[in-house]
């Protein structure tokens, strides 16, 4: 009964009403919003409304003209807020910032990079980026478009544009915050004015965010309020206030739930080379939600072994208290809780080089040594360093130089609609030797290791950019090797539970059939009971051939001795870029150095050869496919 009030204040007919909801279903907040700043525009043009610069700037389209020169008007008096974000740490901070300006009564329009339209950066005023640099030196999902545009050509002249750039990265990377200072000096060069200096947040972004936002806030409010309006503003709610103040998860990664072990299960062969485990964990109680596509995170704790071996390399008492930033615990507990141990860090090695006045570590950090400190961060741990390179520290210096032990996050392996109360994880449990030491992995070795009766801290990061079509009848690609395929086992029970009319296409690859078939019997059952339609397999050390009528992992005459997914992808191309063509959404997950690289340019070639483009054609379809989001990407 409660419905039918709203049913008759409805101008719209059932059936438009029925297209209305298809049309919205499984939207984000920023494409809601988009949507109804172009339904504002619409309306407005037809009754001859002014529109109101908040609505209005959120479209990624042209203004219909009558319009249009009162968002023109506006845009000296708006703040506008782009960000590019994989992993929602940029986003976050974007949103923090927007939140804080709204607070202090400026005009502010917060815009994800692919929703941003780029025609309006030559009216732009006042302009704030916060982005993230994705593996080492590109830019994330979401802002490639963006980023491409401003590197190019069609790039306009911004002599009129005040800016600043809050660039998020990874120091254990050589690239770190490489996309954010590309923007940062491109802006430059297209003449805009800096108005301060760039901020370059590591793992530990608050340290670097919070002074920065500070500044930018204080900036835009000195700037906007100078301003003269050159058109009445309308006195409209800007649509941000909805969509950056949205109900906060009762759970987070400052108050994480304690998730209690169901199962924790070795799914790769005891006598394979990896320790593949499937992880189950109990919600029961927490309220927390998830959908396919979203990550855990999870708090770990750093290996005990490996805090006595730093422990007794550097001589320490783990049992002294140590205060840092105002903030005092036992030296063990820094090491355990509080700072990361076992990926290194740029800075780390800078100040460690000053003390240990060692050649070939400085020369490693020099603009002359990237290959060996690609090596170096690539190949060492934290007490592999304190080793090779002794250098004296007191035990206060040496907790302030490391970084923050963050959270891990997990791409989660199961649908809720499935498991109920429970959350699913596909880890690799990292654990090899090196330098005639162990090393472990800090996350998967903690939960490896886990008791039956623990509890594990977690919390839900969603992550908007890698979901199931709305349209449960359009065709779903996956490409997941290794543990890149936990995803899309929470994608193909998704489609089972909601009876999804679309077809699934799975491409897996791991090292050998034998010892690294993930989910073997449940991707054999869903193509028996028909909820996966096609699976193409590539066992990249396997020289044997698995023949069935859905599969097929023959090296060819001619391929490499390594036969890939890219490969499987090429193998399969014309029928591949058929299913794209014919409305197909495409994913991938797993490694973002190399695999997610080589399947891009595996697509591209597809699209080339299959769709008759060209090579930059092709390069603008692909981003015409993220854009729609029709080719989306969860890569680590």
């Amino acid at each position: 009964m409660s419905a039918q009030p709203n049913r008759l204040l409805s101008p719209f007919s059932e059936d438009k009403l029925a297209l209305l909801a298809r049309l919205t279903e499984g939207l984000d907040t920023d494409s809601l919003y988009w949507l109804s700043g172009y339904v504002a525009g619409v309306a407005a043009t037809s009754r001859h409304v002014p529109l109101s610069a908040a609505v209005a700037a959120n479209l990624a389209v042209p203004l219909p003209a009558a319009v249009a020169p009162a968002v023109e008007a506006q845009a000296s008096t708006r703040l506008t807020i782009v960000y590019g974000s994989q992993t929602g740490n940029a986003k976050h901070q974007a949103e923090a910032l927007a939140r804080e300006a709204e607070a202090a009564g400026l005009n502010v329009r917060l815009v994800r990079a692919d929703a941003y339209g780029t025609k309006e950066l030559a009216s732009e005023r006042l302009l704030y980026v916060v982005i993230s640099t994705q593996g080492d030196g590109d830019p994330p999902d979401d802002a490639r478009g963006f980023v491409e545009f401003l590197k190019g050509k069609r790039a306009p002249k911004l002599p009129q544009l005040k800016f600043a750039v809050l660039a998020l990265g990874d120091s254990s990377y050589p690239q770190f915050c490489a996309i954010g200072t590309q923007i940062d000096a491109r802006l430059a060069e297209l003449g805009a004015q800096r108005l301060f200096a760039r901020g370059d947040a590591d793992l530990d972004i608050a340290s670097v965010a919070a002074p920065w936002s500070k500044q930018a806030l204080e900036q835009a409010r000195d700037l906007l309020r100078s301003e003269t309006p050159t058109a009445p503003r309308a006195a409209t709610v800007t649509p941000l206030r909805s969509a950056v103040h949205a109900h906060a998860p009762a759970w987070t990664r400052e108050k994480p739930f304690a998730a209690p072990l169901l199962a924790n299960q070795r799914i790769s062969a005891r006598n394979g080379t990896k320790d593949i485990r499937h992880i189950e964990l109990s919600l029961e109680g927490s309220g927390l939600s998830y959908q396919p596509g979203d990550a855990l995170g999870v708090v770990a704790t750093n290996p005990p072994a490996l805090v006595d071996a730093i422990l007794g390399e550097l001589g320490f008492d783990g049992e002294r208290a140590v205060a840092v930033q105002g903030e005092s615990h036992s030296l063990r507990e820094w090491l355990l809780r509080k700072r990361e141990l076992t990926t290194l860090s740029k800075p780390f090695l800078v100040e460690h080089a000053r003390r240990a006045k060692n050649e070939a570590l400085a020369h490693a950090l020099a603009p002359e040594g990237k290959d060996a400190l690609r090596e170096l961060l690539g190949d060492y741990q934290l007490v592999d360093v304190l080793r090779a390179f002794p250098a004296a520290w007191s035990a206060e210096e040496f907790v302030a130089a490391l970084r923050v032990l963050t959270p891990r996050m997990y791409s989660i392996a199961s649908s809720q609609k499935a498991v109920g109360d429970e959350v699913h994880l596909t880890i690799a449990v990292l654990d090899y030797e090196k330098f005639g030491t162990r090393h472990v992995g800090a996350a998967s070795q903690f939960l490896a290791t886990l008791p039956e009766d623990a509890d594990v801290p977690v919390f839900i990061e969603e992550n908007e950019r890698f979901r199931l079509p709305a349209d449960a009848a359009r065709d779903v690609i996956m490409i997941g090797p290794g543990t890149g395929v936990a995803p899309f086992r929470g994608f193909l029970q998704e489609r089972a539970e909601t009876g999804a009319a679309g077809r699934n296409w799975l491409f897996f690859g791991n090292p050998h059939f034998r010892t690294d078939f993930l989910y073997q019997v449940e991707w054999q059952k869903a193509l028996k009971d028909g909820s996966l339609h096609r699976l193409d397999l590539a066992f990249s050390r396997d020289q044997s051939s698995l023949r069935s009528p859905h599969t097929d992992v023959r090296a060819l005459a001619g391929e490499p001795h390594k036969y890939y997914v890219q490969h499987s992808l090429r193998r399969r191309g014309r029928e591949l870029y058929d299913w794209i063509a014919n409305g197909a959404h495409v994913y991938v997950c797993g490694d973002a150095t190399r695999m997610a690289a080589d399947v891009d340019a595996a697509l591209r070639d597809i699209v080339i050869e299959h769709g008759s483009k060209s090579d930059e054609d092709a390069r603008d379809f692909l981003n015409q496919l993220a854009t729609e989001r029709r080719y989306a990407r969860d890569v680590y």
